[in-house]
C-alpha cells in the first residue's frame, strides 16, 4: 500500500467497534478467573450498547460457552463478532493493531508484540495483527525503521488526532529495564511516530506508577480529552512513591506545547487511595478510561476518590454519557479498562 499521509485518529473520534480479548486461562488474574470472565461479560455488554464488539476467543468451545454467557447477561450478540484465534493473553492494547488513516482508506499496523520486553510466551499474541487486519479486510503493514522491526505496544502512546503524541521516558527510554529497542534516541522514535503515525509534535513525560507492569505505559498517567485538553493524575499523598513523579509529569505537562504552538488545558485527576493484593502494589489508576461513540467508560476501585474522578471526567466529555466499570478484580491483572482494549476507528 502506497503511503499518502497517516494518521492516527483519536480516540473520541467515529469508531467501528472495540478489539476485546475473552480470557481463556486465568494466569493473569491468579484466583480470580471466574470472576474475571463475568467482569469481561459486563464490559462487553456496556460497549455493545454503543458500538460492535470485536471479541478474539480461542477457539469454537470457547465460542459457544462465552456466547452463553452472554446471552444470559442479555448481550444482543448481533453487537458481537467473533474472531477465533488463541492468544497467550488479553492486552488487546499492546498486541492489538493500530489502526490508522492512510489518505482515505484504513490501514493496520503490526508493531511487534513482545510480551513488553519483559515475558517470553508472547509467540500467540504477535499474530492478533493478521488476524484482525484480516477479519476487518484491512492492509496490514509491519512497522519497522531502517530495517528492523520497531516495538511499540498502543498502552505507551496517546494522540490528540492533530500532530501530537504523549509518550514516557520511562517506557521507551530505559537505558536498562524492558528496552524495547535497544540503541533507539528520542530523535528515533519520534521518526517512526511522524512516518506511521502522522505525528509532528511528541511531548515526553518521565516516570510511570507504582506497580505498573508494562514499566511506565502512558494510559495510566495521562490522556488528551479533546484536541487542545490533557488529563492527568496527581497524588496528593507527599509519602507516596507516586508524588514526586507524578508532580514532575504534571510540570511537563505545564511547560508542553501542542502542535500549533500553544499551551495545552491541563485537568488534573486524583489517583485512588494504595491499592494492594498479597504483597503487591497494584497499577489502579482512573486515566485507563476507554473512550467510546457517544460513551466513556471508567474503571473504579471502590475508591472515595472514584466519585471526583467520574465528576471529573464528566466535565471533560459534556456530550457523552459516563459509565462507572468496577476494576477491582480486573486490576489484579494490572490493567483495566483502557489495556485490554483496542478501537477500531471508522
Amino acid at each position: 500500500m502506497s503511503v499518502v499521509n497517516r494518521r492516527f485518529p483519536a480516540e473520541w473520534e467515529k469508531q467501528q467497534g472495540i478489539l476485546l480479548c475473552f480470557p481463556h486461562s486465568g494466569k493473569d488474574w491468579p484466583g480470580k478467573y471466574e470472576a474475571i470472565k463475568w467482569d469481561f461479560v459486563e464490559f462487553i455488554k456496556k460497549i455493545s450498547l454503543f458500538e460492535q464488539v470485536f471479541l478474539i476467543i480461542a477457539d469454537k468451545k470457547q465460542q459457544d460457552s462465552v456466547g452463553d454467557m452472554l446471552k444470559t447477561a442479555h448481550v444482543d450478540l448481533k453487537k458481537v463478532s467473533f474472531i477465533v484465534h488463541r492468544t497467550n493473553r488479553s492486552w488487546m492494547r499492546d498486541s492489538g493493531p493500530v489502526i490508522v488513516h492512510n489518505g482515505t482508506k484504513r490501514e493496520a499496523l503490526n508493531f511487534n508484540f513482545n510480551g513488553w520486553a519483559k515475558y517470553k510466551n508472547y509467540q500467540l499474541d504477535k499474530h492478533v495483527p493478521e488476524k484482525v487486519a484480516s477479519f476487518l479486510k484491512t492492509p496490514l503493514t509491519q512497522v519497522t525503521y531502517k530495517g528492523k522491526p520497531v516495538i511499540l505496544e498502543g498502552g505507551a502512546i496517546d494522540v490528540n488526532g492533530k500532530g501530537t503524541l504523549l509518550t514516557s521516558e520511562e517506557c521507551l527510554m530505559h537505558p536498562s529495564i524492558q528496552v524495547r529497542n535497544p540503541g533507539f534516541t528520542k530523535a528515533d522514535y519520534e521518526a517512526v511516530f511522524k512516518e506511521y503515525l502522522g505525528i509532528t509534535n511528541v511531548i515526553w513525560l518521565g516516570d510511570g506508577i507504582e506497580g505498573d507492569d508494562t514499566h511506565g505505559h502512558i494510559d495510566d498517567l495521562c490522556r488528551f480529552v479533546n484536541g487542545d485538553t490533557i488529563i492527568t493524575v496527581v497524588e496528593s499523598d507527599p509519602k507516596s512513591p507516586n508524588y514526586a513523579p507524578l508532580q514532575d509529569n504534571l510540570l511537563r505537562l505545564q511547560n508542553a506545547r501542542l502542535e500549533s504552538g500553544s499551551k495545552p488545558n491541563i485537568v488534573t485527576l486524583p489517583m485512588p487511595q494504595k491499592l494492594e493484593f498479597e504483597n503487591l502494589s497494584l497499577p489502579a489508576s482512573y486515566a485507563n478510561f476507554l473512550i467510546l461513540n457517544n460513551c466513556v467508560l471508567v474503571p473504579t476501585f471502590n475508591d472515595p476518590n472514584d466519585r471526583h474522578a467520574l465528576n471529573i471526567i464528566a466535565d471533560c466529555f459534556p456530550d457523552r454519557e459516563i459509565i462507572p466499570i468496577n476494576a477491582i478484580d480486573l486490576i489484579w491483572g494490572f490493567g483495566t479498562l483502557h489495556c485490554l482494549s483496542q478501537q477500531i476507528p471508522l
